[in-house]
Formats: structure tokens, sequence, C-alpha cells
């Protein structure tokens, strides 16, 4: 598993997540950002965290893993 994808990513305070199926917003103090997340990849809200998780361990999977785990974590 990739060592960035694995890291959970920490809600603070004042910011609303809301994940609905691939579409994640997020709410805070300075503004609204929104993404869609690729289709293989899951982001899900566990105790004021966000975990991303993919299906297998095949090259693309692993690279999506990644790069949405930081896409998501800098919104």
């Amino acid at each position: 598993m990739s060592r960035i994808g694995r890291a959970p990513i920490p809600v603070p305070e004042g910011v609303n997540i809301e994940i609905s199926g691939q579409h994640i917003t997020v709410i805070g103090p300075k503004g609204t950002l929104e993404h869609t997340v690729v289709q293989p990849i899951v982001v899900e809200q566990h105790d004021g965290e966000l975990r991303v998780s993919r299906p297998t361990d095949r090259g693309p999977h692993r690279a999506l893993h990644g790069l949405t785990r930081s896409l998501v974590a800098n919104m």
C-alpha cells in the first residue's frame, strides 16, 4: 500500500466535508472546494478523519491512490 495513500487525513475544526458517491465537497472558513474522485478509488469519513482506499495493488490503482489522497488533503 502507498505510504502517502494510507495516511489518514485529519479534518480541522470548522471544516465540513460532504461525500456523495465519488463527489467530495469541502466547506471551510475560506470557501468551498469540490472534487470528483476517479471511480476505483474510495474516500470514507471516520471519526474526524478521511481515509482513501483502493481495490487492488495494480499499478494504475496505486498511482491514483496517492494522487487522490494528496488532492483531497490539499483541499
